[in-house]
């Protein structure tokens, strides 16, 4: 039954969570869908220590779907994965309830840790297109990763976190609602600093100009 129960609710959150599925049956064409049957066979295997078995099927549900998740990873309910090509999910990775990643995210090590490895996902986290988040440290519940993002140290909950490296731009005391959560209007940090040194030039310019404007009345006044 349980299996079952993990089946309907795979079907009713990518219908939930992607406007262009029209119906169960394309559910069954989904990627997700695909992977996660998999991975939870492949995780009972993990778990029952047949690891041969486990990484057999989940490499052949990486050559169907694109996306590879370690059988020994954890993951919580919820758990959606949007266009979700080229998803590496590594074996210690931990993942929450209610974390939405989308296509070429990469949760994986540094290739410096022993033991735990990968990281752990908070509840009610976005990770867009293309982040990569390497390392054993946690993104806080309520977080959102920005596209392309490389996010290398722990990130308190609550925060929005952009830029290579990545760091946190955004921060409150107010979680963010799974609705809410999407890949645009997050801050461009790059684009920040550049206006702000655009500010100090135009400023350092003015006072230039003053100074050579002071000298001249000076001058004028000497002679």
């Amino acid at each position: 039954m349980g299996f079952i129960r993990n089946i309907r609710e795979e079907i009713q959150l990518i219908r939930e969570r992607d406007p262009a599925i029209h119906s169960n049956m394309e559910v069954v064409l989904y990627p997700s869908f695909k992977v996660m049957i998999y991975y939870r066979i492949a995780h009972r295997l993990y778990l029952k220590k047949h690891y041969f078995l486990a990484r057999w099927i989940s490499q052949k549900a990486v050559r169907r779907t694109g996306i590879e998740i370690h059988p020994g990873a954890q993951i919580g309910r919820g758990f959606f994965i949007d266009h979700g090509n080229g998803v590496i999910i590594g074996e210690t990775t931990v993942i929450g309830d209610n974390v939405t990643l989308y296509q070429g995210v990469t949760l994986g090590g540094t290739g410096k840790e022993q033991g735990k490895r990968h990281p752990t996902i908070g509840n009610n986290v976005m990770i867009s297109t293309g982040a990569k988040v390497l390392g054993s440290f946690k993104i806080g519940d309520n977080s959102k990763i920005g596209a392309g993002s490389v996010v290398l140290e722990e990130v308190p909950p609550n925060s929005t976190v952009v830029g290579v490296p990545g760091r946190v731009v955004k921060r409150d005391n107010k979680a963010l609602p799974q609705e809410e959560l999407d890949q645009i209007g997050l801050p461009d940090p790059v684009r920040e600093d550049i206006a702000g040194l655009q500010r100090a030039n135009a400023e350092l310019t003015n006072r230039l100009l003053d100074l050579e404007r002071e000298i001249r009345e000076l001058k004028k006044n000497r002679e």
